[in-house]
């Protein structure tokens, strides 16, 4: 047998192209030596963004939220998973979310908002502005066999690594439909409900599809199980990273985020 004739035997077996398997191998990231960060230091860091690095909330959000999108089209098909709930909580989170939905439908997606508690701040008011301006429809918070028939991915992006337990009586009945569901569910940076450190803080705690770290993963991160993990937030300064002992991994090309 010759070498080309060996060759076409074992690319038959293997079918696929060297550009492809590298690919694959560089925008997957090792988890074990990366850093995760406990509620303190996740507030530290953003501040030391804002302050010291100079970066504003709208900047990051309008990055983090960027980056949100991309992971969830890598994920979920826009041709199969058309129809996404977006979830959006009164703080940072929330506005991730509401930047996640604008870019979900310039990728062709259709998603709906449902924003229980809008947050009174112009920036988050021409956030809202701007997704209003895409015709993306705002909704009252359906019940479980609604989100079922109606959409095919939710979005969590009701609370972040700020929260504390209990949920607030405002936002308890969207928590039920996030835990009562059977379509996947993609969190951004904290599974709602969960501690910010502790991971799930009830049996009845919703276990997400997808989990999009940003900046850094959070420690509630080593308890996830589900079977996709991104990073997300490609902001984040050479100093800021050594200092905090990050660890993070290269993000491929010109990707705004990596899977883990």
């Amino acid at each position: 047998m010759n070498f080309l004739t060996n060759f076409k035997r074992i690319f038959n077996i293997f079918p696929f192209t060297p550009a492809k398997l590298q690919s694959n191998h560089i925008a997957t990231a090792s988890i074990n030596a990366m850093k995760f960060l406990n509620q303190t230091e996740a507030i530290n860091v953003d501040q030391e963004l804002f302050n010291e690095y100079k970066f504003s909330v709208d900047q990051l959000m309008e990055l983090a939220g960027l980056s949100c999108a991309h992971a969830i089209a890598k994920c979920f098909e826009a041709s199969k998973y058309k129809r996404i709930l977006v979830c959006c909580g009164p703080g940072n989170n929330g506005g991730d979310g509401l930047v996640c939905a604008r870019h979900l439908t310039l990728m062709g997606y259709n998603p709906h908002i449902y924003y229980p508690k809008p947050t009174p701040n112009p920036l988050y008011e021409n956030l809202t502005h701007q997704c209003k301006g895409m015709n993306i429809e705002f909704i009252t918070c359906p019940e479980e066999e609604e989100v079922s028939k109606s959409y095919d991915l939710i979005v969590d992006a009701l609370f972040g690594f700020s929260f504390k337990p209990p949920v607030r009586e405002t936002f308890v009945p969207i928590v039920k439909v996030l835990q009562q569901t059977k379509i996947p569910i993609a969190s951004i940076d904290i599974p709602s409900g969960w501690h910010v450190e502790n991971g799930k803080n009830e049996t009845n705690d919703f276990e997400p599809t997808l989990l999009i770290s940003l900046t850094a993963p959070k420690m509630c991160a080593k308890h996830f199980k589900g079977p996709l993990h991104y990073l997300g937030g490609r902001f984040v300064p050479p100093g800021l990273k050594s200092k905090y002992n990050l660890d993070l991994p290269e993000y491929p090309g010109t990707e705004t985020c990596v899977k883990l």
